[in-house]
């Protein structure tokens, strides 16, 4: 949703939210409508990933009220277009409907049936993420209608924020969350007590950051998953990165980690290192050349898409649902 948040605020038109999170105190959007929560996730090797649509299991009812609530907001709202971020079962329903659907690419082996739908349905795509550092196969064949915006972040234009802190060890800021590294409290408590040359800091892990950019600013070195969001901060920052991408369907974060470390702008690994293995890691991450991660195009990127999907609006006099 923060993705959709940044997206909307250069975006003229009314703009509706439909999601399952609960946005009652949210004031970005014009309206919104909650969601109940859908189905289980397919994983990678759930055998409904290959099938369309990919949320919806057979014999599982549970996507029934959500897709219902959809189908009854499309009914009674009539709107002229929607944007997807990640729903391929909405995406369809929406078209079924005849709503113009404008989707979200993501990162990942995309060639399932399901996908491959969306993207021939979808009246424009929008990849958050440089075309120069990332051109996956089966987008190409998308190219006329596919808006690589770059990575979008809610701290774009933000002023880095100057901290002077008693400390004057290397700080080294662990990025947890939900779907994020296979980390806990313990165990950067553990790096900590091995390593104390660093001072260690974790956040989402248990301790949840409101806006963790004063965090990022004063981080000397970040661990991190490598979902979009978190290396689009990491991006606006610009600071030396350790990416451990976590196991996603269709391989989201593992193809966005090959794609920075292709480009020498983070390290990247397969899991998290022995406590040992530490030392050489961090010296690794800091000899980056963070002026690199200017090439993730964090800047206007937010805007850039909202640009694609007024170009979309505009064309029918449309007004966009999110």
């Amino acid at each position: 949703m923060l993705r959709a948040q940044c997206i909307r605020a250069h975006i003229e038109q009314p703009v509706v939210a439909l999601s399952s999170l609960w946005l009652g105190d949210d004031h970005t959007f014009d309206d919104t409508v909650w969601l109940p929560a859908g189905g289980r996730a397919a994983g990678v090797d759930d055998s409904a990933a290959a099938e369309a649509p990919h949320r919806v299991p057979r014999l599982d009812h549970e996507p029934a009220d959500r897709m219902a609530a959809v189908a009854t907001w499309i009914a009674e709202a009539r709107p002229d277009a929607l944007v997807v971020d990640a729903s391929v079962e909405i995406a369809l329903l929406a078209r079924s409907h005849g709503v113009p659907v404008i989707a979200m690419a993501l990162p990942g082996v995309r060639i399932d049936p399901a996908h491959q739908l969306v993207y021939r349905s979808a009246q424009r795509l929008i990849a958050a993420w440089p075309h120069g550092l990332y051109d996956p196969l089966w987008l190409r064949p998308y190219a006329d209608k596919t808006c690589y915006v770059g990575g979008i972040t809610r701290f774009d234009g933000r002023a880095l924020v100057r901290t002077d802190l008693p400390d004057e060890r290397p700080t080294v800021l662990v990025l947890g969350g939900a779907g994020g590294i296979p980390c806990t409290a313990a165990m950067v408590r553990a790096c900590a007590a091995r390593h104390s040359r660093y001072r260690w800091r974790g956040i989402g892990s248990g301790d949840r950051v409101d806006d963790p950019w004063p965090q990022l600013c004063e981080a000397d070195i970040i661990v991190s998953h490598a979902g979009q969001s978190a290396v689009a901060d990491i991006a606006a920052a610009a600071k030396p990165t350790i990416l451990i991408p976590a196991d996603r369907p269709f391989g989201e974060q593992h193809a966005t980690a090959r794609a920075l470390a292709a480009a020498k702008m983070a390290l990247t690994l397969d899991r998290w290192p022995d406590l040992d293995a530490w030392p050489w890691l961090l010296a690794e991450a800091g000899a980056l050349d963070t002026d690199r991660w200017r090439w993730w195009h964090t800047r206007g990127a937010a805007a850039r898409a909202a640009a694609a999907v007024t170009e979309v609006v505009t064309a029918g006099d449309l007004q966009p649902a999110w």
